[in-house]
C-alpha cells in the first residue's frame, strides 16, 4: 500500500476542493516516487524525507493539520491499531480526509471495514480510494467495480458528490470518468493491463449500517411489470464498419476513449495544471 503515480493524482484532484484538514490513512501509507518526480509535478523542491512514509507530503503539500494512520500491528508503527474486520471502537476521534490507497483489497470482512471507515470519518468529510479493479489477482483478496461504488455512495445513504474513474497503472495522464449506468444497462469492461478504481465522494450524514444495496441493473429489472426477454446485443448487428466496431465493443468492451460508459479525462485538466 502506499502513495504511486495514480495516488498523488487522486491526492492532487481532491485538494482542489480545499486543503485536506485532520487526515486518516488505512494503513501506513509510503510514497512510492522518486524525488525528482514530486518535485517536477508538485512544482516544487521536494525534500528527500519523503521517500519514506506520507504524513510530510500530506501535511507540507496537503493542507493535513495532522495525519493518523489505522493498522492491524504495530509492524509499522501506525498511531491507530485496529483490526479492519472488526467494529471499530466509537471513541475514536473523527476526521476530515480519510485515504484508502491499497487497503480495502487486503480486508477480508469489506462490509465492516466500509462501516469502520465511515465512523472515522467525520460528517461532511472527504473519502479517497484507489483501489485494484482489473488484472490485480492474487494481489489481495478483492478487485472492485465501479458498479460497487455508485451504487453505495449514493444520496439516500448520505454521501453526496460521488465521482468514480478508472485509472491505468501505465498511462499516468489519462483517468476514465465512469458514468453512473442508466436503463438496466451494466458497465462491462475488460482490460489487458492493470486497472485501479479511483473514488471520491462526500460523507453527508454518517450511515450506522450496511442498508440493501443492490446491483443498478436489476433494480432497473425488478421495476419493470414484467419479465423482459434478454436481448442479445450482437445477434442482429450488421457487418458494416459501424456494426463492426459495435460487436467489438459489446463482447469485449475494451476500455478505451470510445467505450460509451467511459469520458477519456486529463489529469491535467481536473487538477488544474
Amino acid at each position: 500500500m502506499g502513495i504511486d503515480v495514480q495516488g498523488l493524482n487522486c491526492l492532487l484532484y481532491a485538494r482542489t476542493f480545499g486543503i485536506f484538514g485532520s487526515t486518516v490513512t488505512m494503513g501506513r501509507q509510503c510514497v512510492h516516487l522518486k524525488q525528482r518526480y514530486l518535485s517536477k509535478t508538485l512544482k516544487r523542491e521536494i525534500s528527500s524525507n519523503f521517500a519514506a512514509y506520507c504524513e510530510p507530503l500530506l501535511q507540507e503539500h496537503f493542507g493535513s493539520s495532522k495525519v493518523d494512520s489505522v493498522d492491524m500491528t504495530k509492524y509499522e508503527h501506525a498511531t491507530i491499531i485496529q483490526d479492519m474486520n472488526l467494529p471499530i471502537s466509537q471513541l475514536l476521534p473523527h476526521f476530515k480526509t480519510l485515504i484508502d490507497f491499497g487497503t480495502l483489497e487486503h480486508v477480508f470482512n469489506v462490509p465492516q471495514a466500509l462501516l469502520n471507515m465511515w465512523a472515522l470519518c467525520e460528517e461532511n468529510g472527504q473519502i479517497l480510494h484507489v483501489l485494484p479493479a482489473n488484472n490485480f489477482c492474487g494481489h489481495g483478496f478483492w478487485q472492485f467495480s465501479p458498479e460497487l461504488f455508485l451504487s453505495m455512495y449514493r444520496r439516500e445513504n448520505g454521501f453526496e458528490d460521488t465521482e468514480v474513474f478508472l485509472a491505468r497503472t501505465n498511462r499516468p495522464a489519462i483517468w476514465y470518468r465512469v458514468k453512473s449506468p442508466k436503463n438496466g444497462q451494466r458497465i462491462n469492461i475488460r482490460t489487458l493491463g492493470e486497472v485501479y478504481v479511483v473514488v471520491r465522494t462526500i460523507m453527508t450524514k454518517r450511515p450506522t449500517q450496511l442498508y440493501a444495496i443492490q446491483q443498478s441493473d436489476y433494480l432497473d429489472l425488478w421495476a419493470k411489470d414484467e419479465p423482459q426477454p434478454q436481448k442479445s446485443t450482437i445477434a442482429k448487428k450488421s457487418l458494416s464498419k459501424t456494426g463492426l466496431k459495435e460487436i467489438w465493443q459489446s463482447v469485449y468492451w475494451r476500455m478505451t476513449d470510445l467505450h460509451p460508459s467511459l469520458e477519456a479525462v486529463k489529469i491535467a485538466s481536473l487538477i488544474n495544471l
